[in-house]
């Protein structure tokens, strides 16, 4: 007998018919009567005093609306992690392409003439641009120290842990900057009803992060605010927080005009001023014993949080906590920081901040495998977290040994021995392989006792002869309009045609929390599960008493049941089983209550006249407890991946010495195409997660972890040379080549 009718059943997505074929409806596709279009007046300076906002007297102004600081009816902050993000500049700007003021206009031309009519009087000062001249400081532009957060982690003891170790090894690592680029770009609408309340509407993640900012900005209760999801086209953390800023642009000139305003960036806009992942810089130092055994680990990490808080401190956490990896370090000393510099803000993006800090501790673990002449895949066998270990920041291991059984797997997928050790003797010549491997893992939902007071609840109502499930995940590509009607049929009892996804609407789903931290299945799932066997048990009671039979269709009984009831409808919560052992204060215990894990080989080719590199095949094995569907997963990891693979090498995005962002269209910012993407091999374990809705882990984030470590690998395998930062750019492996041939100026 079969145990699941749904769970683990690759169904095709639900949405798709309608996106092929053109009659999804974006933003862009939506157009409100008498909508009027808006724009933001930005910042060209990246530091100084604003002195004043001119308004030529030559242009009509009357036929347009404006809005400086001077005009928010509530707080000059967009409500975040911290309220140090002000909506519109006032007394100075702290980085290129920061709003100080927002225009509307009846039409696109009026628009354009109203933009080119206002100037920006401001005072240049010298601005911060990187994490070194932040940390001098070069000036303090934020707090007391340019420190916008920082934690520390020390366990056992780490000078005894380096006094035993036979060997230490030493590696600065650096990332940069990772841009989203997601088809749709941001977008949000906004009107003010006959009653007086504030309807906005756009392509966002988080619904009641948005409703909380324009709530705050525009100074109205709650229920004078509602935000709705329209059409999302990808988002990969890019559509988390930035939403609550647009949507406060547009709520704020539709509040004053009183006329439906909406703004769309085109694609040099967003890039230009949306946030980033976070660039790093970290340094590790390493103790080992001569057969690989990690004895000590000190490390100092590093994250550029641009000019304000945003969502830097949530991330720093997730880096934090991610800083050892998949292995079992007994005395380790952690120190990170985020570093304010004169950049736009830096925000979320898939993996948040594990990405950066799993780099560092795959490329050192090559680092010692190099240094005691060990294969890197047996160095981190030997050092792989297993059950009863503990994790430095106090949290007690009680999964199985995933980290060693997707290595394993993984490495007997892509006969990564044999070709490791192939590859480091080939002949030279024009085209070089090489093969990498990296292991990662990512902890799913919110950090420490995140999830237990998010209060995540899930809503399931009866009416028009089918279930409809209300929550505020969102849909955005990742699969939830498929994975949360999986789950209520399953738990009901009825076809996958009976359950209807409503899209969130702050009026009428409750809050399930953010559609962030590889959080919906596995959480918001749960909530889902948790609602419908709420109402399947009202329904079955009420059978009982009504002498109806107890095996009866619930479809049938609903439909019995509203004639008598007129509504039917059930809540279900995300509750756990005893509370979290996370202390705040001294930032230890129990991080997260499930963790998935994978690890990929990554198979490249060389080209040594142009110094491209490109993968060819991908070996990939994940452990994300129960697999609701499988389809979906295998996608899910393959798309993670590639997007490790584009920041490892070719998507190349800095800051100059102006503080701007050196690329501003897809001509000069470099993704993976079809012609990039290699051959797949995925394969998928199982260990349910007891807190997970029918036992499954987040996945989403998990697959950018692992990437780009290996394809540096790779590139070491292939070349010879080892790579400490990312991306790793042809010119860049062009100059290591020279440094190794004795060539370097």
């Amino acid at each position: 007998m079969k145990e699941f009718e749904f769970i683990g059943k690759s169904l095709p997505r639900f949405d798709g018919p309608a996106k092929v074929s053109g009659e999804t409806k974006f933003l862009a596709d939506i157009t409100i009567p008498g909508q009027w279009v808006g724009a933001v007046v930005r910042s060209k300076i990246a530091y100084g005093r604003l002195r004043g906002v001119k308004k030529s007297p030559e242009f009509d102004w009357s036929a347009v609306c404006m809005v400086t600081a001077e005009d928010i009816p509530g707080e000059n902050f967009i409500a975040m992690v911290r309220s140090d993000y002000p909506a519109l500049a006032k007394e100075t700007v702290n980085y290129v392409s920061q709003a100080v003021a927002l225009v509307a206009a009846p039409d696109e031309a009026t628009l354009s003439r109203a933009m080119a009519a206002i100037t920006l009087d401001i005072e240049p000062l010298e601005p911060v641009l990187t994490i070194e001249d932040s940390l001098a400081p070069k000036s303090v532009i934020w707090g007391p120290d340019n420190v916008v957060d920082e934690y520390t982690t020390e366990c056992g003891c780490v000078d005894k842990g380096f006094a035993e170790a036979d060997t230490i090894v030493e590696g600065e690592w650096r990332t940069g900057l990772h841009e989203q680029l997601y088809l749709e770009t941001q977008g949000m609408a906004a009107s003010v009803r006959e009653d007086g309340v504030v309807e906005v509407i756009g392509s966002l993640q988080c619904p009641f992060y948005v409703h909380n900012a324009v709530s705050k900005v525009l100074g109205l209760p709650a229920e004078q605010v509602v935000i709705k999801q329209s059409a999302t086209g990808g988002a990969f953390g890019g559509k988390e927080d930035y939403p609550s800023a647009l949507g406060s642009y547009a709520a704020l000139l539709a509040y004053k005009s009183k006329k439906p305003v909406r703004i769309i960036y085109d694609r040099s806009e967003d890039i230009l001023s949306t946030p980033k992942r976070h660039p790093s810089l970290s340094r590790y130092r390493m103790g080992l014993k001569n057969d690989g055994t990690i004895t000590a680990i000190e490390v100092e990490m590093f994250l550029e949080a641009g000019a304000y808080t945003t969502l830097s401190r949530v991330v720093l956490q997730r880096t934090h906590l991610h800083t050892c990896g998949c292995y079992f370090v007994p005395n380790a000393r952690i120190r990170s920081r985020a570093m304010a510099t004169n950049t736009p803000p830096t925000g979320a993006f898939r993996g948040f901040g594990a990405p950066q800090a799993i780099f560092a501790i795959e490329r050192t673990m090559d680092l010692a495998a190099a240094k005691l002449n060990m294969n890197p895949l047996d160095i981190r066998l030997k050092n792989a977290i297993k059950t009863g270990d503990k994790f430095p920041y106090g949290q007690i291991m009680k999964e199985a040994c995933n980290a060693e059984a997707c290595l394993c797997k993984a490495a007997e997928l892509s006969d990564y021995r044999t070709k490791h050790t192939e590859y480091a003797k080939q002949p030279e010549g024009r085209i070089r392989k090489g093969i990498g491997i990296a292991v990662a893992l990512h902890g799913g939902g919110f950090t420490g006792a995140g999830e237990d007071r998010m209060g995540t609840t899930a809503k399931i109502s009866f009416y028009g002869e089918k279930f409809h499930l209300y929550t505020s995940a969102t849909e955005m590509g990742q699969g939830a309009v498929n994975v949360l009607p999986m789950v209520a049929a399953e738990v009901l009892g009825v076809t996958i045609e009976d359950v209807i996804y409503e899209v969130p609407d702050t009026s009428k789903t409750p809050n399930s929390g953010p559609t962030v931290a590889s959080r919906t299945t596995m959480y918001i799932g749960k909530a889902v599960q948790n609602a419908s066997e709420a109402l399947k048990k009202t329904l079955r009671e009420w059978a009982y008493q009504k002498g109806l039979s107890p095996d009866a269709s619930l479809s049938l009984l609903a439909a019995e049941y509203i004639k008598e009831h007129k509504t039917l409808d059930a809540t279900g919560m995300n509750l756990f089983d005893g509370g979290p052992a996370w202390d705040e204060e001294t930032f230890s215990g129990d991080a997260y209550r499930g963790y998935a894990w994978i690890a990929n080989t990554v198979e490249i080719e060389v080209d040594m006249d142009t110094y491209e590199a490109n993968a060819t095949h991908v070996a990939a094995t994940a452990e994300v407890g129960r697999t609701i569907n499988p389809m979906q997963a295998t996608g899910q990891l393959s798309g993670g991946i590639l997007q490790g693979l584009g920041w490892a090498h070719i998507e190349d995005l800095r800051v100059d010495e102006k503080g701007v962002y050196t690329a501003a269209h897809m001509n000069s910012y470099l993704v993976p195409t079809t012609l990039d993407t290699p051959d797949w091999e995925i394969a998928l374990i199982e260990d349910p997660c007891p807190d997970g809705c029918f036992g499954a882990k987040g996945i989403g984030e998990l697959p950018a972890n692992s990437g780009a470590p290996a394809f540096i690998a790779a590139v070491e395998n292939a070349t010879g040379v080892f790579g400490h930062e990312i991306p790793l750019t042809g010119e860049k492996l062009f100059n290591l080549m020279e440094q190794k041939n004795g060539r370097e100026n």
